[in-house]
């Protein structure tokens, strides 16, 4: 008796029924076990003159492994991953021609844009717990990689990450420059008066790399000093050319004594606001222009010029702005006496302070209940993603000149006892 009986799956609860993705996902999924194919039949091709005695090709397509469910951000999408065959019997293992995908490796269960999704998740505001529930919409409500015991194991690999970072060896690196900068969240770090104290570095290359960071008091002297001997001790014996900061004394106290012979390069966005402060409102857009035209200067007498003009100006009435900003000019202009093509990076610490807005919405979002080793890990983490997207150093052909003209710098002043 032929059985005309049809199914029909009833909509769930807390399901979303939405034809537009699940006709994505389907064409996801054809598309990617046709590239899946592509892929292996490409590897296959590249030995096509490997024979085996008897003529018979040695590498061969081989089937496909069991179907698994990888989540994506379009949802849930079955692939098969495509085996292919190295058929020779009389060659050692480890010389076996072997197969893997670079678009489905073997152990993957999300795609790597998900697997990025889920720390900038996190670090938004979204709880562990809350997780499925803030992408059932998008993934589907039986999304299996995404329970709180999934996160809290990437986060567990986090904190792994984080260890090894925090021992790695730094005898291999230099860094022509450095810009240090201390970062207050609103987490449960406040009564003992903690602060994230943050290093980062711009090789020989031009990149830029997140050097150091530790949780420190109040950007004291002691916790600076501790930060710099910690990469001193790990292998960093080269010190940078030029140190980039803000006034805090104790940062600039700290370099003195375990990296000598860095100059100092003030922070001139930190010195504007510090100048600002003196000023009343109404005068500050006028103010800000002004100290512009020193910053911006095209040559350091341009802008020693600029200086005293501003001193003359505004001397008269308001003596505390000027004393602000005159008290460390050399420290301010610094940077004239490296290539025109890094002032722009050199003027500012700001690429730490920019990193950390999104650090501190995290902290609001929740009220300020991190943990201090939360807060150190969410910035670790947070930090990490966004050095991907660093731009490099302009006129990054100049950074050799800068080492060596550095060296011979440094060399004099050992000789002459100039060092601080």
């Amino acid at each position: 008796m032929k059985d005309d009986t049809t199914i029909t799956q009833l909509h769930q609860p807390g399901s979303i029924l939405d034809p537009l993705a699940e006709i994505a996902r389907e064409g996801a999924r054809q598309m990617l076990a046709a590239v899946l194919r592509a892929e292996a039949s490409s590897f296959v091709a590249q030995f096509e003159d490997e024979r085996l005695a008897d003529g018979r090709h040695r590498i061969v397509r081989h089937g496909t492994g069991p179907e698994r469910m990888i989540q994506t951000g379009i949802g849930p999408i079955p692939v098969q991953r495509r085996k292919v065959r190295d058929r020779a019997t009389n060659i050692a293992d480890e010389k076996k021609i072997r197969f893997t995908s670079n678009i489905l490796p073997r152990w993957a269960r999300r795609s790597r844009s998900l697997d990025a999704l889920l720390p900038v998740l996190y670090l938004r505001g979204v709880s562990t717990g809350d997780f499925q529930e803030a992408l059932s919409a998008l993934l589907g409500v039986d999304a299996p990689n995404l329970s709180p015991g999934v996160i809290s194991r990437l986060t567990a690999g986090w904190q792994e990450e984080h260890d090894r970072w925090q021992r790695r060896d730094l005898s291999a690196r230099r860094y022509v420059y450095i810009w240090a900068d201390g970062v207050y969240l609103q987490a449960r770090m406040e009564p003992q008066a903690e602060c994230m104290l943050v290093i980062l570095g711009a090789t020989p290359e031009g990149r830029k790399e997140l050097l150091g960071f530790q949780v420190g008091v109040r950007e004291s002297a002691q916790s600076w000093r501790e930060l710099l001997v910690d990469l001193k001790a790990r292998g960093l014996a080269v010190p940078p050319e030029l140190a980039v900061g803000d006034g805090a004394l104790g940062f600039w106290k700290a370099l003195d004594e375990v990296f000598p012979g860095s100059r100092h390069q003030r922070c001139w966005v930190h010195k504007v606001a510090n100048v600002l402060n003196h000023f009343p409102k109404s005068m500050q857009p006028g103010v800000t222009a002004d100290l512009r035209e020193i910053s911006h200067a095209e040559t350091r007498a341009t802008a020693r010029a600029a200086i005293e003009t501003f001193k003359e100006k505004y001397s008269a009435k308001y003596q505390r702005g000027v004393a602000c900003l005159t008290k460390n000019t050399e420290s301010l202009l610094a940077f004239y006496d490296f290539p025109a093509e890094h002032w722009d990076h050199l003027r500012t610490s700001n690429p730490i302070e920019s990193v950390f807005a999104t650090v501190r919405h995290r902290t609001v979002r929740t009220k300020g209940a991190l943990s201090q080793k939360t807060a150190k890990l969410m910035v670790f983490t947070l930090v990490r993603a966004a050095s991907k997207k660093w731009r490099k150093l302009n006129g990054t052909n100049q950074l050799p000149r800068v080492i060596v003209t550095g060296a011979k710098v440094l060399a004099i002043r050992g000789a002459f006892g100039l060092l601080r």
